[in-house]
This record gives structure tokens, sequence and C-alpha cells, in this order.
């Protein structure tokens, strides 16, 4: 089968396309044709410097997936041959999606809706279920509370919005002008431009603060939560710091890494049925063109998600 790979860590340029073995399920595993994988940071991250592989070469790229279950292994009774599933492999550990074919334990996939195209599902996966165990699994969003959500045009923001709003929360989004329209369109009750407005200054009461970008927006973000907040960090581990401090001002600060998880995969599956979640695509590429894929996320203009089809 084809697949991308790297043979070290880098730049794009550095992706290449090559011809490896097509993998074989094991117990309670499937082995998927792929259709669709989204783009992620996490994808730029492990490239350039090897992330969590832990700088082992060579690596293969890519967690999110859509396609249909090409063979199951040994237990498996969930899937049969010819299903549509989606879902994050094996994350945070290699899953390889960046290939015609790839092997998932099964029950880190569910089917896909019937309501979008594999194109859709891909986007989903990675940023989904970070936006959901981060404003559900970890933050508890209620009805009715102020939630700030960081970069809310990018990959996990749009999508943090929607699941916001599905909670019945006031939802405050941090955006370039250029993208208010977009995350209102999302759903989004107030949009603040960061390059012309300190959040800080605008932003109160807060209940809960999604932080994707990290830096001086942790320190900040701890700000504007009213007694018993919650800060999300999805930075770096280097935001654990930021514990403490919340703490001492009586609220919570949590740095978070997603899992695979089936059950969050089922809830996301049902938003997106019910017509409440719904992936924003900026570009689609043919998986050969991986390498433009990972310029175009690297230039910081994308509104959503970028997405590889396959065959």
């Amino acid at each position: 089968m084809q697949a991308i790979v790297q043979e070290t860590f880098g730049g794009p340029d550095i992706l290449t396309v090559a011809e490896v073995p097509r993998p074989e399920p094991g117990p309670a595993e499937v082995l998927v044709r792929v259709c669709a994988v989204g783009v992620n940071p996490t994808d730029l991250w492990h490239r350039a410097s090897g992330g969590l592989a832990g700088g082992e070469t060579p690596i293969r790229l890519g967690w999110d997936v859509s396609g249909v279950v090409e063979a199951v292994g040994l237990g498996v009774t969930i899937f049969e041959p010819g299903d549509e599933v989606f879902g994050l492999p094996r994350h945070p550990h290699p899953a390889g999606t960046y290939a015609e074919y790839v092997t998932s334990p099964a029950r880190h996939l569910v089917r896909k809706p019937s309501s979008i195209p594999h194109a859709e599902a891909a986007a989903l996966p990675l940023a989904a279920l970070t936006a959901w165990q981060a404003l559900v699994d970890t933050a508890d969003v209620q009805p009715g509370q102020r939630v700030l959500i960081h970069a809310a045009a990018g990959g996990v923001g749009h999508l943090a919005v929607q699941i916001a709003k599905a909670r019945g929360a006031y939802v405050i989004g941090t955006a370039r002008s250029a993208k208010h329209e977009f995350v209102r369109g999302l759903g989004a009750d107030e949009v603040i431009d960061y390059t012309q407005v300190d959040f800080t200054t605008v932003a109160h009461d807060i209940d809960v603060v999604l932080d994707a970008v990290g830096g001086e927006y942790g320190p900040r973000s701890l700000t504007v939560l009213r007694a018993g907040g919650v800060l999300v960090s999805l930075a770096s581990p280097a935001e654990a710091y930021l514990a403490d401090e919340a703490r001492r001002l009586g609220l919570r600060a949590a740095f978070m890494i997603v899992e695979a998880d089936r059950a969050g995969m089922r809830e996301i599956a049902a938003l997106v049925e019910s017509g409440r979640l719904r992936p924003q695509i900026d570009t689609i590429l043919p998986l050969e063109l991986a390498r433009l894929a990972h310029e175009l996320s690297h230039s910081g203009r994308i509104a959503g998600k970028i997405v590889l089809t396959v065959g």
C-alpha cells in the first residue's frame, strides 16, 4: 500500500510517499480501508520533533481516520467488513493513518454518521474528542455557564464552540476579525479580536476557559475566571505549573491530552446526527499532497480543518 513516511525530523519537505506492507489486523483489531484523514497540529509537532514518539525514526503520521472496515481480527464482534467507521485509533500512541490502510483496536472506532461524507467525518475525531474531553469530561460545562474559547476558529476551537452551545453555555470566542463571521456562524455569542483587544479587559465572570494557545494566555486566562472556575490547557505540559497558581486563587487548572475514547466518539456522532455539530473544512487535498497540507497548516490562516483524501 501507499503511505506517507518520514526518515528524519524537520519541515514539511521530509514527507514522502512510499510503498509499505499492508498491515493485518490482530486480535480485537480491524483493518480499515482509509477514505480520509484529518490533519492536526500534533501531526506537525511529531513531524518536526518526534513529539510523543520519543525521537525514534522512521515514523508514520496521522490519527484521525474515516473509512471502511476491510477485515476483522480474532474476537471482533461489533463490526463486519463493509461497515463505515471513524475514530482516533491508538492515540496518544502511533497510529499511522496517513496511508491507504490502517489497523485499529475495534473499540477505538464507531460507525460513521450517515449524514456526512468521509471527508467531514475524518475532520472530527481528534479535534472533537479534545473539545469533548475538555469541556464535558474535565470541566463539566453546564447550561447557562460562560465559556471562553481561545482560537475559536481553529480545528479544536470551532468544534468546541458548537459543543459548548450544545451544552447550553454562553460562548465567547477569540479570533482575528476576519474570522468573526465564521465563529458567530458556529453559534458564538461574542467574539473578541485578540489582535486589537486584550481579552482580559472584556471577558469577565467566566466559568470555563479552553486554551489551545498557551504561553501568556494561561496565566492571563486565570484572571477572567470567577471563583471555582476551570482553565483547561491544551498547549503544552509546561502549562501544568498553572495548577498551583489556580489553587491559590480558588480556581482549577488542568493540562489535558486527548485519548482514544469510544464513549466520547459515540456522543460526537450523536451530535452530528442531530445537526448540532458539523466540522468546517478549509481545504481538501489528496494523500500524496500531505506536504502541502502541512505547509498550509503552518500558515496559521486556516479556518476549520484540512483533510487528506485517499483513493
